[in-house]
């Protein structure tokens, strides 16, 4: 019998979240020299994403998008936390401001997707709300003695930005994002991330665990298999680097000639010296901010679970300031989005496959490489804080 059998398989008992927790903690107190993949059911059961919902997403930063998307007074973007519906706006002096996204009146969800309003106007009732989240209008409840306008404005929700990213959480004693990530931000100061520019955006949702996703994302050893028709050919596994993660990431470095000549410095570029013009980091920021940092373009995944076997996934990427205001900018840019397109295809059905895999009565986790490091801090990371609470 499989050491983690699935609960929903005949004959195996069910197994409680908290069964899976103790397995995936004694899965992490092996050295790394003698580590496996996470328990099956980590991925599988509904249990578990129950915990993961209520010790991690409630009590995270989230990454939500780029703050330069919100350029203009009125836009907003729309995020999940949980069951928590969001709104992240750009107020009227110019702020970031995030709240919640559910009208006071009868709870309807307010805001859908991405856009720019003068108001915030829900769309059973209309009552409407302005940029800084108080009450507005509310049509004819003024002949309700009991009403009064002034004591209606949305709750805020924390929102913070970090090298040109809008983070969110529920948590009132989470740290600031800045000293969070500091350790990263040290890191990666010299790519000046910040100053990326977004150039597309797209959201997708695949048939999959969000770990899974997230996890392949985090180490390279699949790429000159998986990807065999696309990068896999210039991946040397035998120069990547897989440094130890810290508690609130990990990453590993790729030195390399790139394939597209965004891939490396541009000329203009004073930023980066040294190898650094053609090393890549890959970023994974707990609990699901994946980004690939090159010295002339960046892509990322912004993961949300949809239940156990389905992920929302925002994708998007854009180049370093450098590029941008190269003459070939737009050339650049269709070539790296034709590129990730078809990577993204490898990437969906390698990982599709693995959730079907992870189903099977005989799935049985083995041995981590040494690339996969990665993984082995991000299971880590999941056991110190699923079932903490």
């Amino acid at each position: 019998m499989s050491a983690f059998p699935h609960p929903t398989h005949a004959g195996y008992p069910a197994e409680t979240g908290l069964d899976i927790v103790r397995a995936l903690r004694e899965n992490c107190e092996r050295p790394f020299e003698d580590a496996h993949a996470m328990p099956p059911a980590v991925y599988t059961s509904e249990a578990f994403l129950a915990l993961e919902q209520r010790d991690v997403f409630r009590n995270e930063w989230l990454c939500v998008g780029r703050a330069s998307t919100l350029a203009k007074s009125g836009d907003y973007l729309t995020a999940q936390i949980d069951d928590q519906p969001v709104v992240v706006l750009r107020d009227t002096n110019g702020e970031l401001r995030a709240f919640s996204n559910v009208c006071l009146h009868r709870m309807s969800v307010l805001l859908e997707g991405r856009g720019n309003v003068r108001r915030i106007v829900c769309p059973y009732h209309a009552w409407n709300y302005a940029l800084d989240g108080t009450l507005a209008g509310a049509p004819l409840m003024d002949r309700q003695p009991g009403f009064c306008k002034e004591q209606y404005a949305l709750p805020a929700v924390r929102c913070e930005t970090w090298q040109g990213w809008i983070y969110v959480t529920l948590n009132e004693r989470a740290p600031p994002v800045a000293t969070h990530l500091a350790g990263l931000t040290a890191l990666i100061e010299p790519y000046g991330m910040a100053d990326y520019v977004e150039t597309f955006h797209e959201e997708h949702v695949w048939n999959t665990n969000w770990k899974i996703l997230a996890e392949n994302f985090m180490e390279s050893y699949h790429l000159p298999m998986l990807h065999r028709a696309t990068v896999g050919p210039h991946s040397k596994l035998e120069e990547m680097e897989c440094p130890p993660g810290l508690p609130a990431f990990n990453y590993h470095w790729i030195t390399k000639e790139a394939t597209l000549p965004i891939g490396n410095a541009h000329p203009d570029n004073t930023r980066l010296q040294g190898h650094w013009r053609r090393t890549t980091a890959l970023l994974a920021i707990y609990p699901t901010h994946l980004v690939t940092l090159t010295p002339g373009y960046f892509w990322y995944l912004i993961l949300q679970p949809r239940g156990v076997g389905h992920v929302h996934i925002q994708f998007g990427g854009g180049l370093a300031p450098e590029f941008i205001d190269d003459p070939k900018a737009a050339e650049y840019m269709a070539t790296l989005k034709t590129l990730l397109d078809e990577v993204n295809a490898e990437d969906r059905r390698g990982v599709e496959a693995v959730f079907r895999g992870v189903h099977a009565p005989l799935a049985k986790p083995g041995n981590l490489s040494h690339l996969e490091r990665p993984n082995f801090d991000f299971a880590c990371y999941l056991a110190a804080r699923v079932g903490a609470t």
